[in-house]
């Protein structure tokens, strides 16, 4: 009897594969938050508290958008594993159960963030922002549900070994959103346009034009196949319900930073708005490289091929060290400029620029910890890590960074040291994770 004998795996063999899938991601998930990027250059003529109410917004949106990325991820998961045992007929019910939960999914999501509205006032957030908040804010809540099915093609089509598809459909949602921004948010001609509101309006309408080309393509290809309830159940039990609830703690975490930023007033939103508008399109690489983690190791998987594991989780945190290093000494260099460009209040500026240091130094850490993730991910372990990230974020990082920003009267900058340094806890502990239970003689 013959058998079957596979080279020795290396991270240096792994290095160009993996890029070359998250290039593309990486490309989808920035043409994505340039949407948000351009709402800030649009909005910030408006002056101070229309940047601040688009922050508030941003902020809380990010629980909601961290939940269903969570609750749909499973379908990814899925399909980058029947992918890699060659299974089509799986992937094409992946996708048909991965689009009932996105519709599931954001319109509970969407009723979440009406309902949050209201809460606003009980967390000491300004009144000037919240008197013209709350047109933005419905509209914003409207994109939730197009973002959602939107998120379920991607991953599929990543899956499939298709990023470029999945970002060409991201990147019809910029090009429209650009135009619609500036007239729905400037007007035309003796037409005084919706002002920030008309932020909110272009985002869905560009959105909803990218979902329609995506159904279109789908259509075409031969995927739309409906399948049965079995599909669906299976992604709910295969870690659907896990991975929304640590997206979701995650998400929250991130929100309440912003949300402790608020009490310090309209300036520190306005500078927190900045930096993340900035600091979002520059962690798309780590984000993309983590979704590309776990469909390689999910394909690997699939493909009953564990010698490649480890050598794909190693060639992705030294890409990811590398750039996110990059990236934090551009951000320390550049964040005066930056703030500069997209604010003419000098607090604005000043609180920018020094928070830009402080989130830049974030920016390694998050990294790894984002790879960690997405390998375990790809492995199907999704409850230990949704625990402790969540333990992680809740009971040290934002009782640390409330501690800092408020009693040690560090304001601002001391909120987001401690989020940094519970996040730092987390990007060690994933990894180790990993490497533990990929242990070549383990079971």
């Amino acid at each position: 009897m013959s058998t079957i004998t596979r080279p020795v795996p290396t991270i240096r063999a792994e290095i160009a594969p993996l890029l070359k899938l998250a290039f593309p991601i990486v490309a989808g998930l920035g043409a994505s938050t340039l949407i948000g990027v351009v709402d800030t250059v649009m909005i910030s003529p408006l002056g101070t508290l229309p940047l601040a109410a688009a922050s508030l917004t941003t902020a809380t949106l990010i629980i909601f958008y961290s939940a269903i990325y969570g609750f749909v991820s499973a379908t990814g998961v899925e399909a980058a594993q029947r992918h890699g045992a060659g299974d089509a007929k799986g992937v094409a019910e992946a996708l048909w159960a991965g689009l009932r939960l996105a519709v599931i999914a954001g319109l509970f999501c969407a009723g979440l963030m009406l309902l949050a509205l209201f809460a606003l006032p009980l967390l000491n957030q300004p009144a000037s922002v919240l008197a013209i908040l709350t047109p933005y804010w419905v509209a914003m809540t409207a994109l939730l549900v197009p973002l959602a099915v939107l998120m379920v093609i991607s991953q599929v089509l990543n899956a499939m070994d298709r990023p470029w598809t999945a970002a060409g459909f991201a990147f019809v949602g910029v090009v429209v959103n650009l135009p619609m921004n500036y007239v729905f948010i400037w007007g035309i001609g003796d037409w005084s346009g919706f002002g920030l509101v008309g932020a909110g309006l272009a985002s869905i309408a560009s959105e909803a034009l990218a979902l329609l080309v995506a159904f279109i393509w789908l259509w075409r290809k031969g995927l739309l196949r409906p399948a049965g309830n079995k599909a669906l159940r299976r992604h709910l039990t295969l870690g659907g319900i896990p991975l929304a609830i640590g997206y979701t703690g995650e998400g929250a975490a991130y929100a309440l930073v912003g949300i402790m930023l608020g009490i310090f007033g309209a300036t520190a939103l306005a500078a927190n708005q900045i930096v993340q508008a900035v600091g979002g399109v520059l962690y798309m690489l780590p984000l993309g490289l983590a979704a590309a983690v776990t469909i390689r190791i999910g394909q690997a998987s699939g493909a009953e091929n564990p010698a490649r594991l480890r050598p794909i989780a190693v060639a992705a945190l030294g890409v990811v060290t590398f750039w996110m290093g990059a990236v934090t000494i551009a951000l320390i260099l550049s964040g005066g400029w930056l703030a500069s460009m997209l604010s003419d209040d000098p607090e604005v500026i000043a609180l920018a620029t020094a928070m830009f240091i402080i989130v830049a130094l974030i920016q390694v850490i998050d990294g790894a910890q984002s790879t960690g993730l997405g390998a375990l991910r790809g492995i199907m372990d999704f409850v230990w890590p949704t625990r402790f990230t969540l333990a992680c974020y809740w009971l040290f990082a934002l009782p640390l960074a409330a501690a800092l920003g408020f009693w040690a009267g560090f304001g601002p900058l001391g909120v987001w040291v401690g989020y940094g340094i519970g996040t730092s806890v987390i990007a060690v502990a994933l990894p180790i994770r990993f490497w533990r239970l990929t242990a070549p003689n383990r079971g």
